[in-house]
């Protein structure tokens, strides 16, 4: 690994998001305006910080996954990654570099999404907002590294965008925000065991719920991490130049 290339791609990807506004603000201001419509649509305070924590680590997740694997494609079919790849740049470097790139505007996300949660549209937490941060933070990196992931396996954009039901929507069905994972069929509860959203959102409600956490806590947050990384190795190792 080679920490001034993957710092050079960053600045590369950060310089270019710079002078697309219009995705800038869909990927910091969607998940605000999503929650913001759930606290609406509640209309209850008491029903929003049940649900608002879970929801916290959906939104990010699922929009830094769509906006990665489709950046990544584009620069693969527009043959900027086979000219990168021909000078001395490591895939885990290149992939390193989009994750930080993404991870900054995804810190950025998140911490506008939890501000407004908790002053304007009234989000109860008992534990610690710092680790409330941290956790969202996580999973929408782990968002970005999924995207980076299956960005590989696509041709087109419109195949990028058809991943989002395949890996995400499955996610999402599955991690506990519409029924407990113990209340599961033993078929989806093993699904739901080997996602690492399902994780994500236990965390996070695990914060909600009390300011003392333990070992559950722990390895949630290591699961989360964990996957971000089994995911940027994957995606290095079946990296390709181009599409063809």
């Amino acid at each position: 690994m080679n920490v001034t290339f993957a710092l050079a791609t960053a600045r590369r990807i950060l310089t270019q998001l710079r002078h697309d506004r219009r995705t800038v603000a869909m990927m910091v201001l969607v998940p605000s305006l999503l929650m913001i419509l759930l606290r609406y649509v509640f209309n209850t305070e008491m029903a929003f910080s049940a649900a608002a924590p879970a929801l916290l680590a959906v939104f990010p997740f699922a929009i830094m996954f769509i906006v990665t694997s489709i950046t990544t494609l584009r620069e693969r079919t527009s043959t900027t990654l086979e000219r990168l790849m021909t000078m001395p740049i490591g895939k885990f470097d290149l992939l390193l570099g989009y994750a930080i790139a993404f991870g900054l505007v995804a810190v950025v996300q998140v911490a506008v999404a939890t501000a407004i949660s908790l002053t304007w549209l009234g989000l109860e937490i008992d534990g610690s907002v710092l680790l409330l941060l941290l956790i969202a933070m996580l999973d929408a990196l782990l968002g970005t590294a999924l995207g980076l992931f299956v960005s590989a396996f696509a041709r087109t954009e419109f195949q990028a965008v058809q991943f989002m039901p395949l890996i995400v929507m499955p996610q999402i069905l599955l991690c506990g925000l519409f029924a407990p994972r113990e209340t599961m069929t033993p078929v989806l509860e093993w699904l739901s065991n080997v996602m690492p959203l399902s994780y994500a959102v236990e965390a996070l409600e695990s914060v909600t719920r009390s300011n003392e956490l333990g070992g559950t806590f722990a390895r949630d947050l290591v699961i989360v991490a964990g996957s971000g990384v089994l995911a940027l190795i994957l995606g290095a190792a079946t990296l390709r130049r181009r599409t063809p």
